[in-house]
């Protein structure tokens, strides 16, 4: 196994033992070095059956298991700044799940402590950037075909929210992802959001302010609306539409199989984002592999999460204000020259 990437996974929860399965039976060289998990018996049984892979209930212990080269942050959000910077310690390269860090303040700390090693060794994981359908709309755009974008119209959807699942979280946990797609598709900063509620769904849990409409202005002047509706019922959807000054197009429509009986036509809407998006977290992974085995550092960077931390920022301000409220981002430092673009 000398020949393949030894990966650390913290978190083995939904997305972790996603990923433990991924790294094990469909990514190319690598392999699950060690698992870390307080519930120690959930991380246990995401290993079941991995040969030479050692489980801990304590992260840092992980990071020390013998054949570790590189981790795969997959724990919840608030765990992630002490995670990253673990690994920034030991100099060991990094693919980390959003949020990068939930907090604005937290997500700072995370890139001066890269900016402090003078080079990159972290990918965020915004596994958008890797569907197919998104990337070839990001080549769209960028072949400037269609003229300027002037405004992307998103929808993000899912069946029902986790226990505990806040108002805020509709913006810096489901909204993120489109935080960081808007900035990536347009290659713009978003400067300002305004967050507009409807009545809530009488399939929201009490107290959920859901859906919402969220409205972020770009430093481009282009305009980027999105519909978060995380109790809809019926499926996870997410779709993108750009609409430029000679054209539009729109990512997010592909139903699958279609079923046609009895004088109707009927499709699966995927249950979940690991159903919606497996191939592009497949592709992900590959991507982030292949770099690191190389010495290289790809995809979305520390700074692109710093940023979606200060837009989301801006975002639930807004919700609490009713106010249209100004992201108030740094310069970007130019280790992160080019990256989000």
């Amino acid at each position: 196994m000398a020949d393949l990437l030894g990966v650390a996974v913290l978190g083995a929860g939904h997305m972790g033992a996603d990923h433990v399965r991924r790294l094990d039976r469909v990514v190319s060289g690598a392999r699950v070095a060690a698992v870390a998990d307080p519930d120690v018996a959930r991380a246990k049984e995401a290993v079941a059956g991995i040969d030479a892979v050692t489980v801990h209930e304590d992260a840092s212990a992980a990071l020390e298991a013998p054949g570790v080269e590189a981790v795969l942050i997959a724990s919840p959000g608030p765990a992630h700044e002490e995670a990253l910077l673990a690994a920034f310690a030991r100099d060991l390269p990094v693919l980390c799940e959003k949020p990068m860090v939930p907090e604005p303040a937290g997500a700072l700390r995370v890139m001066e402590a890269e900016l402090r090693r003078g080079r990159r060794l972290a990918q965020i994981g915004f596994m958008r950037r890797y569907d197919a359908g998104y990337r070839r709309l990001k080549a769209l755009l960028d072949d400037g075909g269609l003229g300027r974008p002037l405004m992307l119209h998103c929808v993000h959807r899912n069946v029902s929210s986790p226990p505990g699942f806040t108002s805020a979280m509709l913006i810096d946990s489901s909204v993120s992802h489109e935080i960081d797609a808007a900035r990536w598709l347009l290659g713009q900063e978003l400067t300002a959001v305004t967050v507009v509620r409807p009545r809530a769904s009488s399939g929201a849990p009490q107290g959920l302010l859901d859906p919402q409409f969220v409205l972020f202005e770009t430093e481009g002047g282009a305009l980027v609306d999105v519909e978060v509706f995380v109790n809809c019922g019926f499926g996870y959807q997410v779709r993108c539409e750009a609409v430029c000054e000679a054209g539009a197009a729109r990512v997010g429509d592909d139903h699958g199989m279609l079923v046609t009986a009895r004088g109707s036509a009927g499709s699966d809407v995927p249950g979940d984002y690991l159903v919606r998006f497996a191939d592009a977290y497949d592709r992900e992974v590959q991507a982030w592999v292949d770099a690191t085995r190389r010495g290289e550092v790809t995809g979305a960077s520390v700074w692109d999460g710093y940023a979606a931390s200060v837009v989301a920022e801006a975002g639930v301000r807004a919700l609490e204000s009713g106010a249209r409220t100004a992201v108030e981002l740094p310069p970007r430092p130019g280790l992160y020259a080019g990256t989000g673009r």
